[in-house]
């Protein structure tokens, strides 16, 4: 599917590069449970306070007391059940320090986009990202309308290069777009770099 190649591309030129995932490290692995249903500012907030109290190591957020984790990443929302997967994910890493997908998807709270994220961005293992903006920019462009998560995974891997940087930036790309162009309520068609190709696009202005 020359196409995904093409969208890369296209975004690519018109956002730049985004070197993404902040962070490095277990950041990425705390920042990736924390980013679960809330923006990205709200976990910058939870990660400093951990990082103002030294605890961004395993060591610390392992033996710290669940209320005082809690206290930590409060402006994350959901922090009561984010405090505990994270004692559950920091158990995983301090007995496997490289786990596997198996190994993540096995603690309770971790799913597949999670799971990857902290593959791909701190481990460097090739796995592409699937979220919501990937789901709602492809549903819209035509190329894809279900949401299965492992499916449209496979497309992608099938389809671009297997190629680390690669996978960071383009799943980057496409948060980036679907936060400031295509928005999930009146998304900004008309300076979409990809209207050419979009039938949402071309459904409504006919």
């Amino acid at each position: 599917m020359k196409e995904l190649t093409a969208i890369y591309k296209e975004l690519s030129q018109h956002y730049g590069p985004q070197n993404w995932w902040p962070g490095e490290g277990l950041e990425i692995a705390v920042g990736a449970v924390l980013t679960q249903q809330t923006s990205w500012i709200n976990v910058e907030k939870a990660l400093s306070k951990i990082k103002d109290n030294n605890c961004m190591n395993l060591d610390c957020l392992n033996s710290l007391p669940l209320s005082r984790l809690e206290e930590f990443i409060r402006s994350s929302g959901y922090y009561k059940v984010k405090a505990q997967r994270l004692k559950n994910l920091v158990n995983l890493l301090i007995n496997n320090p490289v786990p596997n997908r198996t190994m993540l998807l096995s603690v309770n709270g971790i799913g597949n986009e999670t799971a990857d994220s902290i593959l791909l961005y701190q481990f460097e293992k090739p796995y592409f990202v699937i979220d919501e903006y990937t789901f709602r920019i492809l549903e819209r462009i035509g190329i894809y309308s279900r949401r299965n998560y492992l499916e449209l995974q496979r497309i992608f891997m099938e389809n671009i290069p297997s190629n680390i940087q690669i996978y960071k930036e383009y799943h980057a790309l496409l948060v980036v777009h679907g936060k400031s162009c295509c928005t999930k309520n009146k998304p900004k068609c008309v300076t979409c770099p990809l209207q050419s190709r979009c039938k949402h696009y071309t459904k409504n202005n006919e």
